[in-house]
């Protein structure tokens, strides 16, 4: 099935990110940037390895949440600083090998697969209007003849519009026997994987250009690139949302995370964010709500709920400002101004405004439980753990601190006292 390893460099610590954070592991639509690059290139081939060196442990710790089958090699940064000294050391599978960088969240495997041309080496370009700021690439009857940087370039060479767009495919006999032959000869005293080039070059190999997509190829080195990206990636997501048949309403002004699920004829208004590995089923979610790993089937949620992770509705109804968190709801309404946290609350069931599900006891979570047909008046408050069983009445201000038996009334106010005349007696004392 596959012909071709994949190494993906994500050893810099990418300075002008200005952040602790190491570059790749800075996020795009909700995953880290060098998430995709492996996401992708494992549709290609079984043999990936990882090229790490700043906070190694950090970001192979991070990927490993999501990956199981991935080689992961230190780079000796202090002897083999470079490009070319992150390719060093390993021993691909396949007879060619494609090397990527860890800071391109936008590549597609739909164009990595372009590579599989017949050449030594397979270099990715560019087609731009200006190049002015990228290495060139003098291309002439069809193969790459030279590669100059532009600081380097005469100007002739200056004039290419041809760029170098940094991703290579090297045969694997080609790249062993040669990066031994790499110095570190330059102003930077690194070994550069461009310099394979130029060996190539000279020993008469074939080495093909391939135009790529300057979208797919971007490049994030900074936090401005970080956001640009994550523009184009969300746009992606929602098209093909939009294409499934989901409707949405202002689609610019909603978030989608990476893993999220949306399946038949939903509804997703503006300002609307959908987060982790939530699955939104034949729901209409509502202006300005949030949705975090938590399933919503068959109801409708806001405007401006939020629905917290270990959530799972189903045929229920969430108004606004209703916040839920580890509840499982089956045919509930909760129209507006509630809290729900660990609770199990079964169908029929109307939650009065400002209930509250007081599931925290400064050291432990504890349950709810309420069963169907219950009628929760307003400003109720439910002291975890309870059960409440079928059938059952809470009155309006109610503290409710026990279980509650099928059919009955539960109430704690206290007896309603009027006294005559004091709104007077009250304002005439004050006023003398």
């Amino acid at each position: 099935m596959f012909n071709k390893s994949i190494i993906v460099l994500a050893a810099g610590a990418g300075t002008r990110m200005k952040s602790d954070t190491p570059k790749v592991l800075h996020k795009i639509s909700g995953k880290p940037m060098l998430y995709y690059s492996i996401k992708e290139a494992l549709k290609l081939s079984d043999d990936i390895t990882v090229v790490l060196f700043h906070q190694a442990a950090r970001v192979q710790a991070e990927m490993e949440k999501y990956f199981s089958n991935i080689n992961f090699v230190i780079q000796d940064h202090t002897n083999y600083p470079g490009t070319g000294g992150a390719v060093m050391n390993i021993t691909p599978k396949y007879p060619k090998v494609l090397v990527l960088n860890g800071d391109m969240p936008l590549i597609q495997s739909s164009e990595l697969e372009k590579f599989d041309i017949d050449a030594t080496i397979v270099m990715s370009v560019l087609e731009l209007k200006s190049a002015d700021g990228y290495g060139r690439v003098i291309v002439e009857n069809g193969n790459v003849k030279k590669i100059v940087e532009q600081k380097d370039a005469n100007e002739e060479e200056l004039k290419v519009t041809t760029a170098n767009a940094g991703i290579y495919q090297f045969e694997t006999k080609f790249l062993l026997e040669n990066l031994v032959k790499l110095n570190n000869n330059n102003a930077q005293k690194e070994y550069y994987i461009t310099d394979l080039i130029e060996m190539a070059i000279e020993q008469g190999k074939v080495l093909k250009p391939l135009a790529v997509n300057e979208e797919n190829f971007k490049g994030v080195n900074s936090k401005v690139e970080l956001a640009d990206a994550e523009v184009i990636h969300q746009k992606r997501i929602k098209k093909e949302f939009l294409k499934a048949g989901v409707i949405m309403r202002l689609p610019d002004t909603i978030y989608i995370e990476e893993g999220v699920q949306i399946e038949g004829e939903s509804i997703i208004e503006n300002g609307v964010s959908l987060l982790g590995n939530s699955k939104i089923i034949n729901s209409h979610i509502k202006t300005n709500s949030v949705v975090e790993d938590s399933i919503v089937r068959d109801s409708d949620v806001g405007p401006m709920g939020r629905i917290r992770p270990g959530s799972d509705l189903n045929k229920t109804h969430i108004g606004n400002f209703v916040e839920t968190k580890k509840a499982i709801l089956n045919g509930v309404k909760a129209g507006h101004l509630s809290y729900l946290g660990d609770c199990t609350i079964d169908e029929g069931t109307n939650i009065g405004c400002g209930t509250i599900t007081c599931n925290y006891d400064g050291v432990n979570k504890h349950q709810t439980i309420i069963g169907k047909n219950v009628f929760v008046g307003s400003d109720t408050q439910f002291v975890a753990p309870v059960n409440i069983e079928d059938d059952v009445l809470i009155g309006a201000g109610s503290t409710v601190t026990g279980n509650v038996k099928k059919g009955e009334l539960y109430l704690t106010r206290a007896k309603a006292k009027t006294i005559d005349g004091y709104f007077y007696k009250h304002f005439s004392s004050k006023k003398k």
